[in-house]
């Protein structure tokens, strides 16, 4: 059984269509319900390993993903009246607060049960590689074990291959001493595996570490990177849409910023953007200082007291960024991205990081990989674990992985998990 949470996911999404076509007769509203109430549980991540672990955790994801799915819902009630009963909320509510997790440990449990552990060996040295193993396997549920490191010669590796599954390849200068062997077992069927594929598949990022082992390949993946002009028509629909939505916030927003301390309420900062380009980036002022916010972009300095007592609230919420729609519109930036950097930041990032410039292969964004899975950045090592995130967005962008970011963006809005 392959190890994701897809099987969790289609459980998941059957019992609720299940029981919603029960409780409405109504394949039409069933859907919707069902649609709904799924997203938003999937919108606060109850489906990652680590929540699925903790009871605590997947009530909370799944009560917060419930009050988020009769939020859409509620949209379609006009639309929908005499159709769409009061009772459907609350038989909804009760099944998924008492069932749902229920049903995820069950599924959780089956999965575990299923797992076939492989053993690999892995070409490289155990000192350069066995933190990163141990974290492969810890997120392959212990699906892939790596037992044994060799700096081979042709002998041992045939013979240690006889009570393995597989072959890593960590090092592709050490696998030069075996490679006809590695032809041969790729020839009769023996498993090998290349580790940037793995750690990609289970990490979700690009290790620094493994990109400059596997320079070369990198460097031809981002080389073929390019923008997609379909993602510019996807940016400029969407931005139109949500600052019609959002136009209530950015109206209550701009007056009680107004209120409590003034103009400017707009605070614009010099940004980093795509080929190293600069560009002006706009969001709402939550510092009192007015003439030097800049100063306040240093992470060791503490800013407590220099917030807005509204911007407390724009700030957590990441609701000062709204603004940054108005820079999708003119191009600058994405909804989807690497979130740009200012320019000291940038060649701080520049000068230590290796490939770091090839996250400004596509435009910055108002959300990212980065931002719904790492917090805030604050040290260099953060920098360098954000710049893995952002690498792995740029090689393995496409529509599906935006619509997860901005699906998963919401947890973020509530505080559960990212940065800003």
């Amino acid at each position: 059984m392959k190890i994701n949470s897809n099987f969790l996911k289609l459980i998941d999404y059957i019992f609720l269509m299940v029981f919603n076509l029960y409780i409405t007769q109504n394949i039409y509203i069933s859907f919707i319900f069902s649609t709904s109430i799924y997203l938003g549980i999937y919108a606060f991540r109850t489906y990652d390993f680590e929540n699925i672990e903790s009871w605590n955790d997947t009530i909370i994801r799944v009560f917060a993903g419930t009050m988020l799915g009769f939020l859409v819902i509620s949209t379609f009630y006009v639309i929908f009246d005499g159709y769409i009963l009061k009772e459907y909320f609350l038989d909804n509510f009760v099944f998924n607060i008492i069932a749902l997790p229920i049903i995820h440990k069950i599924s959780y449990y089956i999965l575990l049960k299923n797992i076939t552990p492989k053993k690999y060996i892995v070409i490289g040295k155990k000192e350069e590689w066995h933190k990163l193993m141990n974290e492969i396997e810890k997120k392959s549920l212990g699906k892939l074990q790596f037992v044994e490191y060799i700096n081979p010669s042709p002998v041992k590796l045939k013979k240690l291959i006889k009570v393995y599954d597989g072959v890593l390849i960590a090092d592709p200068e050490l696998e030069k001493l075996v490679i006809d062997e590695i032809n041969e077992f790729k020839e009769n069927g023996v498993k090998v595996e290349y580790l940037p594929v793995i750690v990609e598949r289970f990490l979700k990022r690009i290790p620094i570490q493994v990109a400059e082992k596997f320079k070369s390949h990198y460097e031809v993946a981002f080389s073929e990177i390019k923008e997609s002009p379909a993602k510019r028509i996807v940016d400029i629909f969407f931005s139109l849409i949500l600052l019609i939505l959002f136009s209530p916030v950015i109206i209550i927003s701009y007056l009680l910023i107004f209120f409590e301390d003034g103009k400017p309420v707009v605070f614009k900062q010099k940004r980093v953007g795509q080929n190293e380009k600069t560009f002006v980036l706009i969001k709402f002022r939550t510092l009192k200082d007015k003439k030097d916010e800049n100063r306040f972009s240093n992470p060791n300095e503490r800013i407590d007291n220099h917030v807005l007592f509204f911007g407390k609230f724009l700030r957590k919420t990441r609701l000062d960024e709204v603004l940054q729609f108005f820079n999708v519109l003119n191009g600058t930036m994405s909804i989807v991205g690497p979130r740009p950097e200012m320019e000291h930041f940038h060649n701080m990032a520049k000068e230590n990081i290796p490939m770091y410039v090839f996250r400004l292969k596509l435009k910055p964004g108002i959300t990212g990989w980065a931002q719904i899975n790492y917090k805030h950045t604050t040290t260099l090592e953060d920098y360098i674990r954000k710049t893995e995130y952002d690498l792995y967005y740029i090689k393995n962008r496409k529509w599906l992985l935006d619509f997860k970011i901005m699906i998963q963006t919401v947890e973020t809005i509530f505080g559960l998990k990212g940065s800003k």
